[in-house]
């Protein structure tokens, strides 16, 4: 995608495009939305009202004139210059001049005639704001007038701003078009230039304060200037000034500066804040910045850009990023967060057209010693060399341990000598923290992923099950290496994997986890890097014995002897196998975004748009309209959709009205959402996640009772029998969580077909770090004896790293497609900015495929099935292939026959007649 440089105008790009477009040069008209077919696109009323109307219906006390178009009507005007006016600044430059001419009228209570005047305003950071009287006209009520001038600009202000004034207050403007031209050809270039050429422009106005607060404004409180504040010990970080949101009473509050015009869609802009709070003894708080944006319809959308934790003693830096995906009418950016009576200090704000981040480049490991244990003294054959108590308890080694390796290390490792038998006892603790640690600073590679596995026991005395986990202190940090959920009954295999991307000064692997007085025993602990390449190799025959068929294509209609030898060219044009991704409503006004997404998935899912916060935020206040625009443009490309979801039981997710209703109320609101929304999408989505996170949360269930659940599932089945009713959980495939571990979800589904309800299929949510194939594919395996299907439901992993990224993706879009029991793979995302986590992107904000991207698109090219050859004497073409569509082309000497056919799932071979 073209890209470029930042300029503070309104809609750069459309301006830019429609200059380059035209053989006339300066009679390009700077002026956009000059007619107001687009409504007030572009045009701000300047404290007070506007709206536009169509010319065949009268505005009140209105012109006499018939008009072809709309026209835009100023009202509600208390002083004399408050008018209507637009952003000129990166369409104007120095030394041109320039001439305008506009059809105003007036209309109100008028006696006689008045002025109607146009104005430019000029803002300087330095000097102020100054303005240049452009041209008049006299106007009465009865009839349109032309407004004409001519203005020239000595030198670039920081901005100019064009505007329309001059009736009595209560006298409404009328504005049918504006025309603004410059004087030539060589002119126009040279302001088309300049605004490429301003990219490192900061398009925040006054924005350390020095012209005091001009451009600002509460977002509902005060603001007020300081050069110091609490007798000289709060200053500023940089500059003379910094300005505070005071007096506020919602966490909203804050303060604010419009940049409509100044930002254009589908370019990403980099946003810094220097922030710190005072007052209402709240020494730390979250602090954002966000944007308020207005489409033209009037939907309105919050887009958090950046977030901190701000303090009372120092200033901290707020950074963050966006990206507008359609034309905004107008736009809003403020810094908010703190609870109420606390303030907000602001010290800077700078917002610029983000630089393109380099490529990622491919890290070099040498020797990455794959399988190799990092942990010394593993077999516990030297006592605990190696080995130290973290806290005072107590370590010693005694035998009767496991001697095979865990499961999950067995299938990365392969053929191992027998474990020794060895366990670490750790006595005396009196944290859960307490166990044996060791340090393993200088054995890691950086980008090398590493699988932990060992054997864990508690010992008597639990009051009942505990957590245990293998955990890493990198410096401050604390990483997961794997959980689970040990009973007093035995050995259990713990495993998980991690990967460290940053330097580090020192990293140290302890075992924690159970209660205080519970004995603690490890076995076997191992560390190693995992080859990823091998294990690909294995996947990919497994791929080609679950998802490939053989096919035997069977030629008749004409004399056998004369197929023999005709060459045979097989394409495959569709996998049908479904590979998904999550969409948001403001992504389908990008149409880069669409392209890329109806190009290379099959399937959708709605990241919020069919939630019930989102559908019904105030109750008996529904919004189904993003819902429904995002269906259509999915049926208008053949691409199946899930619904995600019904119900979500974690409580921070259930809107306030839902929490507040008592138990008869709560349970007519449930039943009312599933009458709702099945009914109204009644056969259009082909799954449901019923109730979303059920091993992660119970609001419903806590007020409802436990049949809540399965009668949800009922209700939902009765309501529409042709969707598949998905449960749906994370952290199930990675080992990191007792809560969601296999079993755990196993035994959760098992209990609500117990109780009668319709599960048809598994959702894996696939929130994945550092993946090991054997560890994913361990789960899938465990799950795969319920018989149902599972589909990982959002998936996405996350490096810094593009091709580490891709590493990841590639792990488990391999594992996930070579497993019999998987049915469909769906993706939380694709494109930067619209992500839930950080990192995660195939496509970068300005629409660049990365190298994670990159991979993506190489295993669906991967994974289509081509062939070639010729019919053999039988009059038939064997080939093994992919489930989806193929094209078939015949070629002899005489002609050229082209056929379609579709292989379907199976286990015998497929015989497809072809009747030439």
């Amino acid at each position: 995608m073209e890209n470029p440089m930042y300029n503070a105008g309104n809609n750069l790009e459309i301006a830019v495009r429609k200059a380059n477009d035209s053989n006339h040069g300066c009679a390009t008209n700077i002026v956009l939305n000059h007619d107001f077919s687009e409504g007030l696109h572009l045009w701000h009323p300047n404290n007070c009202d506007g709206f536009v109307v169509s010319a065949e219906s009268a505005h009140p006390e209105g012109t006499s004139e018939k008009l072809g178009g709309n026209y835009a009507v100023v009202s509600n005007r208390k002083e004399c210059w408050q008018g209507l006016e637009q952003d000129i600044t990166a369409r104007v430059s120095p030394g041109s001049t320039y001439t305008v001419s506009a059809r105003v009228g007036v209309s109100g209570p008028l006696q006689g005639s008045t002025d109607v005047l146009a104005t430019l305003k000029l803002e300087n950071q330095g000097s102020g704001t100054s303005y240049l009287f452009i041209g008049r006209t006299s106007v009465s009520k009865e009839k349109w007038e032309k407004l004409e001038g001519t203005f020239s600009l000595p030198a670039m202000p920081d901005r100019v701003v064009f505007y329309f004034e001059g009736p009595s207050p209560g006298v409404d403007i009328l504005i049918e078009s504006v025309v603004i031209t410059c004087s030539s050809p060589s002119e126009c270039e040279s302001v088309s230039q300049r605004c490429f050429d301003a990219g490192d422009e900061n398009i925040i106005l006054n924005p350390k304060f020095e012209d005091g607060l001009n451009n600002w404004s509460g977002r509902g409180c005060k603001i007020v200037l300081h050069d110091s504040m609490a007798d000289g010990k709060i200053v500023p970080l940089s500059g003379k000034y910094f300005a505070t949101a005071t007096e506020r009473t919602q966490n909203w509050n804050g303060i604010q500066q419009e940049i409509t015009g100044k930002v254009q869609r589908k370019l990403a802009y980099d946003v810094t804040a220097v922030v710190r709070i005072f007052g209402n003894n709240v020494t730390n708080s979250d602090v954002r910045v966000t944007l308020w944006v207005q489409t033209p319809n009037l939907r309105e959308q919050y887009i958090g850009v950046a977030n901190a934790q701000a303090t009372d003693k120092d200033w901290v830096q707020l950074q963050g990023k966006f990206l507008l995906n359609g034309s905004p009418s107008k736009v809003v950016i403020y810094v908010e967060g703190p609870p109420s009576g606390t303030d907000i200090l602001l010290n800077s704000l700078i917002v610029k057209h983000a630089e393109k981040t380099p490529p990622s480049s491919l890290p070099v490991i040498e020797n990455p010693a794959f399988g190799v244990n990092i942990i010394q003294n593993s077999s516990l054959g030297d006592g605990t060399n190696g080995w130290f108590p973290l806290g005072n308890c107590t370590l010693s080694v005694a035998t009767g341990s496991p001697h095979i390796l865990p499961p999950m290390a067995r299938e990365s490792l392969g053929p191992h000598e027998p474990l020794s038998g060895r366990y670490i006892l750790v006595t005396n603790r009196t944290q859960t923290w307490m166990g044996p640690a060791q340090m393993i600073t200088d054995k890691l590679k950086l980008f090398l992923t590493y699988q932990v596995s060992g054997w864990v026991r508690i010992g008597s005395g639990a009051s009942g099950p505990q957590n245990v986990n293998v955990a890493l202190g990198v410096d401050s940090q604390w990483v997961n290496g794997g959980q689970v959920e040990v009973n007093g009954d035995g050995w259990h295999e713990i495993g998980g994997s991690f990967r460290i991307e940053k330097q580090p000064s020192k990293v140290m692997v302890y075992v924690q986890g159970p209660s205080p007085g519970v004995d603690l025993m490890v076995a076997g602990v191992q560390i190693f890097p995992v080859d990823r390449q091998a294990r690909f190799r294995y996947l990919r025959r497994q791929t080609d014995q679950n998802r490939k068929r053989d096919v035997i294509l069977k030629f008749s209609g004409v004399d056998s002897s004369t197929l023999l030898g005709t060459v045979v060219l097989v394409k495959q044009t569709q996998n049908t196998f479904p590979l998904g991704s999550c969409v948001s409503r403001t992504n389908i006004d990008n149409e880069d975004f669409v392209d890329f997404f109806t190009k290379n998935f099959n399937w959708a899912v709605f990241g919020n748009e069919l939630k019930w916060y989102w559908t019904e935020p105030q109750q008996g206040n529904f919004n189904y309209n993003d819902a429904d625009e995002m269906l259509a443009l999915c049926k208008s490309h053949n691409i199946q959709t899930r619904g995600h979801c019904i119900f979500w039981e974690v409580i921070n997710t259930v809107q306030s009205w839902v929490q507040a209703l008592n138990k008869n109320d709560l349970m007519t609101a449930v039943q009312n959402r599933l009458t709702g929304l099945l009914t109204r999408y009644k056969g259009k989505f082909m799954h449901y996640d019923v109730n979303n996170e059920m091993l992660h949360g119970s609001f419903y269930q806590d007020r409802l009772g436990k049949d809540i659940r399965a009668n949800m599932f009922k209700t939902a089945h009765q309501l529409d029998p042709s969707a598949l009713l998905f449960v749906n959980d994370y952290h199930v495939e990675d080992g990191c969580d007792p809560r969601s571990s296999p079993e755990k979800y196993i035994q959760h589904i098992l209990d609500l077909q117990e109780q009668g309800a319709p599960v048809g299929g598994i959702g894996i949510q696939g929130h994945i770090d550092s993946p090991v194939g054997p560890i994913v594919c361990s789960a899938l395996d465990k799950l795969g004896i319920l018989g149902l299907p599972i589909w990982f439901t959002e998936l996405d992993v996350s490096s810094i790293n593009e091709y580490v990224r891709g590493d990841d993706l590639e792990v488990m879009l391999r594992e996930a497609f070579a497993h019999p029991a998987v049915d469909g793979i769906m993706l939380w995302g694709f494109w930067e900015l619209f992500m839930s986590r950080n990192n995660s992107h195939l496509v970068n904000a300005e629409g660049d495929i990365n190298e994670a991207g990159k991979r993506y698109l190489a295993l669906r090219k991967e994974w289509l099935s081509h062939a070639h050859g010729h019919i053999d004497d039988q009059g038939q073409f064997q080939f093994r292939g992919f489930h989806g569509t193929y094209t078939l082309e015949i070629i002899n000497s005489s002609k050229k026959v082209s056929k379609t056919f579709v292989v379907d799932n199976g286990d015998l071979p497929l015989v497809v007649p072809i009747d030439l």
